[in-house]
């Protein structure tokens, strides 16, 4: 063959051998799709079939149903949410987030046939209160699992703590501006320590509002990959492991709302990298250390609500990438400015509820960037600087109680982002100037509690279109109508407040707030209600209470179906106390209609699933027994009932509600001994005022020994149930509206109003004077350690007087007055150190006075009526004594006993102190001409 011939079969072989190079390396570099298993997308199938779609399954305003475009005819790798992995085409990621899921799962579901999950997200769905199912834990693969926001209920399995690989676990119940705040969930420590222990490269640990109720595990500080860590409502207490705050790689740490969780801060390291720390509404307390400057990476502090204490050390001047500071609700002090001024990226400031001083607040207005300033409680002193009206970002302004005077600048318009706007309980005063009325965007108005005055035309207030809340109770302002204008949209206000501002009459634009939620119109001249009033369906709290409201209550009250709180206090109200209150509102958490003229039984049927939590039906004439209905308010915590004419014997059956705390019966017709059976136990009871009845036989030994309460001195088993306050949610921000217990009673010889039961729910307290008792005074008082307040005065006691009481190391105050008790007063009581009020007049004690500095504080009144008695605050030398005991008058019969004993009272200081413990309106009775003659002759 010549050269030709061969270079033409070498071209052809080549051109051959590149066709099919082309062609194999096309072949080989052709991957088929993905296409996941059929028995995965048949189990997708199943578990998309066991559920329905509910808008309202899911918070989330953007949410949408996922699994709504899953077609069994397509690859599940494709189907929204789903995740394969390329090389395997298993699925490996579920995320169905807000996918509008309603329905139960159970162990059965096909879920748990998706052995190769390593991500699961089901947050932000209602599973219908259904359990987590123990199954979870075979899903050995799950680095990520969510099952947040899911209406998830009951113990979480054990068998979670098998998910060795987790990085991620996200079990938190409820947002912030949900209505559901109730814990859901809950976690036992054993299977938190498994889980921690099992998971060691774990990242994130969310837990909010499941409850653990246990201390905080000591191992979480070995988890040296933790960056993020919530306990936020976890119901969790004692010492808080100071060695998490220097986990290497902790970046976000939240243990809010914990109350009764102790801790301090320890000596943070250079390299610490925490940018969120929020320990607000717990117990942790002390100082601030210097080395707290080194957390240079913080962006948010939140420790409001603690005790801390002491003065902010000059290192915090370092923190200059804080954007969010709350140290409001301590006990700081120093000069605001001395650790504030280099902290030019805040945009919000809260320091109010502390210590604190300042020179001049116009250095506020260097902080360009501030829109959320909070110094309420802050004492300002002055008025509210020029320069404040440069803060044209402020959205959130609250000065409350800060001792501003002055007038309401008129240049507040020029703060045109401003939304919400607190200067309560001031000393502001002038008018409120027109130009607050071009705040287009104010939604929270309160100026309650100032010396403002002048008449304003409510309907000016119908101008500012978003205008949510308008509290401007208790100044000197005059208030009138004017006329609705036609033209005008009406603002949706929720919250009013008018209390004290000389109205006579409901104003008329009221009935055309159609959201109205919340109204108070205490303080008034108000006579009546007009008949649109029970048209108010929307309300969820009434207040009129120190009005002349006169007539009946209207049974058309009850078509308030929504009523949370309702005072009607300190009126003129006649007839009986409608029913259907009670029997048919499934809302009512609060009855309060003391101080009236209401007569006739007390309403005998109540729901079974009633809310109410306080019931006041104080200074009326409302007689009969006390229904024994109450028994279905489950929740009930307070009942006053005194001053009143119930007729009854001891309501035991009370004993059988588990919150009840406060019994207040005194000064009505009851009588007969106190013989409760075992299972009246009253197992929160810590303040009974039984005071001014016609009790009888001995002290109740056996029911005394149930009240375990008294004998607790760690005052957070005390406290009152915490359960959520009325939230109303603005643009801005939100406001909650609380409905404080309110309750008098008399302490050391004074009257006291105590306006927040929850505040004093240290109060340990025992009234059953000016009754028919008889006996000794049990040993078993004594085991009442927590008792703060005993009195057992004018009674018919006899014997000695227990040497026990020496162990009541919280009394502050004891009055045994008006007995019949011998012997001598035993040297145990001079143990007591925080005794300040003690009276044990007119018995027939004998010796000596203990002669310490405790008792030498006590006046001469507090032992006179024992003519056996000496010492020096009778003036009476006891080496000289030679007198009989004295013995009071005594009478053959119990009628002429209680003639004697009943008819004194201690509103008379010779003789003790008080009017009964939650004494109320009535202090006293006039005491008879007999027994006054009788009290010449003896002094």
């Amino acid at each position: 063959m010549g050269f030709r011939d061969s270079f033409g079969l070498s071209t052809q072989f080549l051109l051959i051998y590149s066709l099919f190079s082309f062609t194999v390396a096309k072949c080989l570099l052709f991957v088929p799709p993905t296409r996941c298993h059929e028995d995965e997308s048949y189990a997708l199938v199943q578990f998309k079939e066991s559920f329905v779609i509910s808008k309202s399954a899911s918070y989330n305003p953007f949410s949408y149903p996922k699994i709504a475009s899953w077609n069994a005819t397509t690859d599940c790798c494709s189907w929204d949410g789903i995740q394969c992995d390329h090389q395997t085409n298993h699925v490996i990621g579920i995320d169905l987030s807000s996918s509008q899921l309603y329905g139960t799962m159970d162990a059965n579901s096909s879920l748990f046939h998706l052995k190769h999950l390593q991500s699961l997200d089901l947050a932000d769905n209602h599973f219908n209160y259904s359990r987590i199912p123990s199954r979870i834990g075979e899903l050995s693969q799950l680095r990520y699992l969510n099952l947040s926001q899911a209406y998830f209920f009951g113990e979480i399995p054990q068998l979670v703590s098998h998910l060795t690989k987790l990085l991620s676990l996200d079990l938190t119940w409820g947002f912030s501006s949900s209505p559901d705040s109730a814990n859901l969930l809950s976690l036992k420590i054993s299977t938190l320590r498994s889980l921690i222990q099992n998971s060691t490269n774990l990242e994130i640990l969310l837990l909010d509002l499941v409850t653990i109720s246990s201390s905080v595990p000591y191992i979480l500080s070995n988890i040296t990959s933790l960056r993020q860590l919530s306990l936020y409502n976890c119901e969790l207490y004692g010492e808080f492991p100071a060695g998490i705050f220097h986990l290497p790689n902790l970046r976000h740490l939240n243990l809010g709302n914990n109350l009764n969780l102790n801790g301090k801060f320890p000596d943070f390291h250079s390299s610490t990298k925490i940018e969120v720390l929020q320990l607000f509404n717990t117990n942790f307390y002390g100082t601030l250390p210097a080395s707290i400057g080194n957390l240079k990476s913080l962006t948010w502090l939140s420790i409001s609500q603690c005790n801390f204490s002491g003065i902010i050390p000059s290192s915090f001047g370092n923190l200059t990438q804080l954007t969010v500071l709350k140290i409001n609700h301590n006990n700081f002090k120093g000069l605001l400015s001395s650790f504030l001024l280099n902290l030019t990226k805040l945009n919000a400031l809260r320091v109010g509820y502390n210590e604190f001083t300042t020179d001049t607040i116009s250095w506020i207005c260097k902080l360009s960037r501030m829109n959320n300033l909070d110094l309420s409680f802050v004492n300002i002193g002055s008025e509210i600087p020029l320069c404040f009206a440069n803060l044209t970002q402020l959205s959130i302004l609250s000065l409350h109680h800060s001792n501003i005077s002055g007038q309401i600048p008129s240049w507040i318009m020029n703060l045109t982002n401003l939304g919400f706007m607190t200067l309560a309980k001031n000393n502001l005063q002038g008018e409120i100037p027109n130009s607050l009325f071009k705040l287009e965007k104010l939604e929270f108005f309160c100026v309650n509690g100032n010396l403002l005055e002048g008449e304003l035309e409510l309907d000016k207030f119908l101008k500012v279109e978003r205008l949510v809340c308008l509290q401007i109770s208790d100044n000197k302002l005059t208030l009138t109508s004017g006329k609705n204008p036609s033209n005008v949209s009406l603002p949706q206000i929720r919250i009013l407040g008018l209390g004290s501002c000389n109205l006579t009459e409901f104003p008329n634009f009221l009935q055309d707030l159609a959201e109205l939620s919340v109204l108070s119109m205490s303080n008034n001249n108000v006579n009546s209600f007009p008949s649109w009033m029970w048209g108010k369906t929307s309300l969820r709290s009434l207040s009129v209470s120190h009005n002349s409201l006169k007539g009946k209550i209207s049974p058309l009250i009850c078509n308030l179906k929504s009523l949370v709180h309702l005072d009607l206090s300190f009126n003129n109200l006649t007839g009986i106390v409608p029913s259907c209150l009670v029997s048919s509102s499934q809302f009512l958490q609060t009855l309060v209609l003391k101080a009236n003229k209401l007569f006739g039984h007390i309403p005998q049927t109540y729901m079974l699933t009633s809310a109410l939590r306080m019931i006041d039906l104080s200074n009326n004439n409302l007689q009969g027994p006390l229904p024994k209905a109450l028994v279905n308010c489950r929740m009930l915590e307070v009942i006053d009932v005194g001053y009143n004419k119930i007729n009854d014997s001891f309501p035991c059956w009370l004993g059988t509600l588990l919150e009840l705390k406060v019994v207040g019966l005194r000064d009505n017709h009851l009588y007969g001994s106190i013989r409760c059976p075992a299972t009246c136990t009253f197992p929160k009871l810590h303040i009974i005022d039984l005071s001014h009845n016609q009790f009888s036989g001995n002290l109740p030994l056996k029911t005394i020994q149930n009240w375990k309460s008294m004998k607790s001195s760690n005052y957070s088993q005390l406290q009152y149930e915490s359960y959520p306050p009325l939230k109303f949610v603005g643009s801005s921000t939100s406001m909650n509206v609380v409905f404080s217990y309110l309750f008098t009673m008399c302490n050391k010889g004074r009257v006291m109003v105590y306006a927040n039961l929850r505040e004093f729910y240290y109060l340990i307290a025992m009234d059953l004077s000016n009754n028919k008792f008889s006996g000794e005074i049990p040993d078993v008082m004594g085991d009442l350690i927590g008792l703060i307040l005993l009195n057992l005065s004018n009674n018919m006691l006899s014997g000695n007087i227990p040497s026990s009481l020496g162990k009541l190391s919280n009394l502050e105050a004891l009055d045994l007055s008006l007995n019949r008790l011998s012997g001598k007063i035993p040297q145990q009581l001079e143990e007591l150190t925080f005794l300040s009020y003690m009276n044990v007049s007119f018995n027939n004690l004998s010796g000596p006075i203990p002669q310490n500095d405790q008792f030498d504080t006590f006046e001469g009144s507090s032992f006179e009526g024992n003519q056996g008695l000496c010492g020096n605050q009778l003036l009476k030398k006891c080496d000289t004594d030679g007198g009989s005991p004295f013995a009071p008058p005594s009478a053959s019969d119990d009628d002429q006993d209680s003639g004697l004993f009943g008819q004194f009272d201690w509103k008379v200081v010779l003789i003790g102190y008080g009017g009964g413990l939650l004494a109320g309106v009535a202090l006293g009775r006039t005491f008879s001409q007999e027994i006054i003659e009788w009290l010449k002759r003896l002094v």
